[in-house]
């Protein structure tokens, strides 16, 4: 899927808005080649792609006028390795509650997530998350305007929740979706768990 060497992964940054530096910059702190993303051909050059925060409507109408939201939903099926960070989790949803007009995601996860569901900017926080699944310490999150995953699907493996319950991080198959921002707090385990399913994907695990 991607040009890189037997021995290298390449993670891609969907660079249409949002964190694409930080993001970047946590790939490359895990010694893995990453790039941004803008046109389809950038695209194929990936073995793995964080779609970042920012505002779920502009990064989808901006995918389409880029030419990038077939080529992503068609990855996506074909078992590319994806991480959704905050509208980037929105983005892989299959259902949103709070869909603007007329929408879309690129699908894929089988989760409803309601857009907005912490309230305004001015209502951000931060707070600790266990998830036992990627080991160490409790992770410190960062929330801005984030989203919550309401319902999943059997298929779908919660990895995280806040003290009331809601659900904040899933992962279905090679698919990972976090409503909050691990690249503001210096968290990389998402984005290295992300490397290590993009790597048994292209068999160099």
């Amino acid at each position: 899927m991607a040009g890189s060497t037997p021995a290298q992964i390449t993670v891609g940054v969907l660079a249409l808005q949002g964190a694409v530096r930080e993001h970047l910059d946590v790939l490359r702190r895990l010694n893995t080649e990453a790039r941004p993303v803008r046109t389809p051909a950038d695209l194929a050059t990936v073995d793995a792609l964080v779609i970042p925060g920012g505002e779920s409507t502009v990064i989808d109408k901006l995918s389409r006028a880029f030419g990038l939201d077939g080529p992503i939903k068609e990855a996506i099926a074909r078992g590319l390795p994806v991480l959704g960070t905050c509208a980037g989790l929105i983005m892989l949803a299959d259902r949103i509650q709070g869909r603007a007009p007329g929408q879309r995601t690129f699908g894929g996860l089988d989760a409803t997530v309601r857009r907005n569901a912490f309230g305004s900017q001015g209502e951000s926080f931060e707070t600790e998350i266990a998830v036992p699944e990627l080991g160490g310490p409790a992770l410190r999150a960062v929330f801005i305007r984030a989203p919550a995953i309401e319902e999943v699907g059997q298929a779908v493996t919660v990895l995280g929740r806040l003290d009331d319950g809601k659900i904040v991080a899933v992962q279905q198959g090679r698919l990972l979706g976090i409503a909050f921002h691990p690249e503001i707090s210096g968290e990389d385990r998402f984005h290295a768990r992300l490397i290590a399913l993009a790597r048994e994907a292209a068999g160099r695990d």
